[in-house]
């Protein structure tokens, strides 16, 4: 039995707050400054967190080892689980060649590599985050943007900020269920509630994507990118805002990213309709079979130029059923997601023998105030996870496909092989962020920013960012910081429906900065080992974009924009 303790070094929290960071730093150090490998660094990082744990805060050594394989555990089921099979899903459409179909679908929308941006990167990568979320979006559209021509780099850190906004409301918005579930019954406030969280994170996070599609353009081709299609940027921004706002907040907050994603999709393909850039930014076929090799796609079926796709030196013309097929495996994700989610459904396997809940082993853990830290127990759904389900939609697709049982074995066999280093990363973070949080580290590090009282307001969303950063989960980070942020709301005056929105909304930055995110990009582009690069590249946005989201949390905590928080019913 362990107890934790928030001033373990020296009686002082100030001084156990500062240790407590050390892993942290120490994780972006390697990353950012020394350019080492994700995985390495995610090792080293978590030799320095257990370290920590035992020699600072006094956990057991035994204990330490039990929160680092619980950690790693998750890090396979469910996140890991959900990305490799999601994964596979897309590799067997560039198996079958259907991949190809699909690219060609988009790029008719728009042969320009900016529009194509905020429509792979932003939307479409919004729709995967609404049904899967834990990475999925970043590995599926990254690779999409290579096959369209765009840089590996570009695409890596392309992929990366568009996963921003939608976010909060991903995988049918179980980060906010979680932090429902974790901050009721912690005050009386009867309005930490799924139904009044979403609506304040619908309040949030839309004003971001406002400026999302206007920073993919400017990522893609600089000033010219901003100057020449800002209107698409502009428009999909707003249409995808208003439509998370609207959904969040008057429809369903788990249909919020599935609504936006259409909406901003559906206001770009219009606008193309009509407009397009006055110079069109298109890859050369060269680049596109260099991607397919690196990649493992097609290098000779096809091949773009100036946005005419070709084959052997003519046009490809795809009928409509191989087009609906390229679509199909989405759509049956979509069917599956939805049809498990209904309340009756989700209900029925909630339950064993479907889900089984458990403590883990031998790892008895108590918060400072001596009752049992709720992180030790363990949800093994092995049919509802979201990977699995994620198994099945790829068995229906081998179907629709027509890809035998032989080839789709050996394309999973290569997906484990192509996500190794990413793998282990997960694994290695997730184990720290465990050790972390099961040695009390995590929550001196909160306890000691929550001193600042009614400033705490401006704060509030860095906690948020923190958790996201290093576990790459916004849903673990509202586990994490959830109730945390609503006791310091209560202490210091503020409202606990607005600092625990926060914590979610500011979560949503660290995502790109995340080092599972960004081994799972790497991976993806064929640049594992190279994370650090893409780290530079993505993290002055990343905290460009957290200030923002602290001016507004503050403001919104002030008569200036109060009046933007749900009132009590």
């Amino acid at each position: 039995m362990f107890q934790q303790d928030l001033e373990a070094v020296g009686g002082s929290l100030t001084l156990s707050a500062l240790v407590a960071a050390v892993p942290l730093l120490t994780l972006f150090v390697l990353l950012g400054a020394l350019r080492m490998k994700a995985w390495q660094a995610g090792l080293i990082s978590l030799a320095v967190t257990i370290v920590l744990a035992v020699l600072a805060f006094s956990m057991p050594v035994g204990q330490a080892l039990l929160a680092t394989t619980q950690g790693a555990v998750f890090g396979f089921f469910p996140i890991l689980w959900i990305v490799i099979n999601a994964i596979w899903v897309y590799n067997l459409t560039v198996a079958s060649g259907h991949f190809d179909v699909l690219r060609r679908s988009f790029e008719k929308v728009s042969p320009d590599q900016r529009v194509q941006a905020i429509i792979i990167a932003f939307c479409f990568g919004a729709l995967l985050e609404a049904l899967a979320g834990f990475g999925t979006p970043v590995a599926i559209t990254v690779v999409m943007l290579m096959a369209l021509g765009f840089e590996p780099i570009k695409a890596a850190v392309v992929a990366l900020i568009a996963n921003t906004a939608p976010v909060a409301f991903g995988a049918l918005a179980t980060p906010i269920v979680t932090l429902a579930a974790v901050t009721s019954g912690v005050n009386d406030d009867s309005r930490l509630t799924v139904e009044t969280l979403g609506a304040m994170v619908g309040r949030q996070t839309p004003i971001l994507a406002i400026f999302v599609p206007l920073i993919l353009v400017l990522v893609v081709d600089g000033k010219r990118g901003v100057r020449q299609t800002w209107l698409p940027a502009l428009v999909c921004g707003f249409a995808f805002a208003v439509s998370q706002y609207v959904a969040a907040n008057f429809i369903s907050v788990p249909l919020a990213d599935i609504i936006a994603a259409l909406g901003g999709a559906l206001a770009v393909v219009a606008l193309s309709r009509v407009w397009q850039p006055a110079e069109t930014i298109t890859a050369d076929a060269e680049a596109i079979r260099e991607n397919a090799k690196r990649t493992g796609g097609d290098t000779s079926a096809s091949a773009s130029t100036g946005g005419v796709a070709v084959d052997q030196g003519g046009p490809v013309k795809d009928s409509g059923g191989e087009v609906a097929k390229a679509y199909a495996p989405y759509l049956i994700i979509i069917a599956i997601f939805s049809i498990v989610n209904i309340p009756a459904v989700k209900e029925f396997f909630a339950a064993e023998p479907w889900t089984i809940v458990f403590s883990w082993p031998g790892l008895e853990v108590l918060n400072p105030s001596g009752e049992p830290v709720s992180t030790t127990m363990y949800t093994f759904n092995w049919l509802p996870a979201a990977g699995t389900l994620m198994i099945l939609a790829g068995l229906l697709t081998m179907i629709v496909l027509k890809v035998s049982p032989a080839r789709g074995l050996a394309t999973y066999g290569k997906t484990y092989a192509e996500l190794k280093w990413a793998i282990l990363t997960v694994m290695a973070v997730l184990a720290l962020a465990y050790v972390l949080n099961l040695s009390g580290m995590t929550v001196s590090l909160g306890a000691w920013l929550a001193q600042t009282g009614a400033a705490f307001a401006i704060i509030s969303p860095i906690l948020g960012w923190i958790g996201v950063a290093v576990t790459g989960s916004d849903t673990s980070a509202n586990a994490l910081f959830g109730a945390l942020q609503v006791q310091t709301a209560a202490q210091a005056g503020l409202d606990p429906v607005l600092m625990a929105s926060a914590n979610t909304s500011g979560g949503v930055l660290g995502k790109m900065v995340s080092p599972q995110n960004l081994a799972i990009a790497a991976a993806a582009v064929g640049l594992a080992g190279r994370e650090g690069d893409i780290f530079r590249k993505v993290i002055g946005w990343s905290l460009g974009l957290l200030v923002l989201m602290c001016i507004l949390v503050g403001l919104q905590a002030t008569p200036v924009l109060d009046w933007m928080v749900p009132a009590a019913p």
